[in-house]
């Protein structure tokens, strides 16, 4: 019996372990156009989109039917399968795996309480498991227990997304562009919370090393996922170049991906994050 590992298109990997996972993807909807996430539309794509648009897109979760028919294929392989998904409290793609896989006794669901490379980590770290050989319920087990230690902090570039999504007032937007106010936000235990904020991108890349820091030590033997959104990968160069002391010896500094639609939505272009698990 081979297991195998299922993930929503929410998750942000590394290219090169895209190939060991099955990627469902969800759906993306600007106006009265709709697109499959990662398939008719590509995260290079959506942000050329998202820069030309005065109303947010939205996205679609996956249903228990979609997944109900994912299972059967692997129930009639003969296999079973470590599925992970977006955070609960952000999607209810989380609910309709675990709906499905009430018919199933060879699924086994993790809600990873993460989004883009936060989630990335998490699976990273499900194919490491893999390989070791253990099983779809071993690898439950040792997620479950584990993603309690993993936090995703990024600095956000603008404030005009959370306008248009009504996280902010007009008022607080227009004051805070002015001043080039950076808000520093978290993501843990599957909610996201704004923990700081800086004036300049420069103060903003000193504001997320010192709050790296305040979760605690970092955990270099599992893996350290750098993500960015938009056109460029500007911002996150800078970072890395800004505290390429703090990572030596760390991970390396190429290991940086573009993030997905659902992060680009709420927060738009220019983010700089950092997933990674602390000791």
């Amino acid at each position: 019996m081979n297991t195998r590992i299922i993930v929503d298109s929410t998750v942000n990997m590394s290219p090169e372990f895209y190939d060991m996972v099955t990627v469902l993807p969800m759906t993306v909807r600007f106006g009265d156009e709709e697109y499959i996430d990662g398939v008719t539309i590509t995260n290079e794509e959506f942000y050329r989109k998202l820069e030309q648009v005065d109303t947010l897109p939205t996205t679609s979760q996956i249903t228990p039917d979609r997944f109900a028919q994912v299972f059967q294929e692997v129930k009639d392989a003969g296999d079973e399968a470590l599925v992970m998904t977006i955070a609960s409290k952000l999607s209810g793609t989380c609910q309709s795996a675990m709906i499905a896989a009430k018919e199933f006794d060879n699924i086994y669901v993790v809600d990873c309480e993460n989004v883009a490379v936060g989630f990335g980590v998490i699976a990273e770290y499900a194919i490491r498991l893999l390989k070791e050989g253990k099983s779809a319920k071993e690898m439950k087990e040792i997620l479950d227990r584990d993603k309690k230690n993993v936090h995703i902090i990024a600095m956000v570039d603008t404030l005009k997304y959370l306008k248009m999504g009504g996280r902010i007032s007009g008022v607080v937007a227009f004051a805070g562009e002015l001043l080039n106010i950076k808000p520093i936000v978290e993501v843990y235990n599957g909610e996201i919370h704004q923990i700081a904020k800086a004036r300049g991108a420069k103060m903003g890349n000193q504001t997320l090393i010192r709050e790296i820091e305040k979760v605690g030590e970092v955990d270099f033997t599992k893996p350290v996922l750098f993500g960015h959104s938009g056109q460029t990968d500007q911002g996150i160069k800078q970072f890395l170049e800004d505290s390429k002391d703090f990572w030596q010896g760390g991970t390396a500094p190429s290991r940086s991906v573009l993030m997905g639609s659902v992060i680009g939505t709420h927060a738009g272009p220019g983010i700089v994050a950092i997933a990674f698990y602390k000791k």
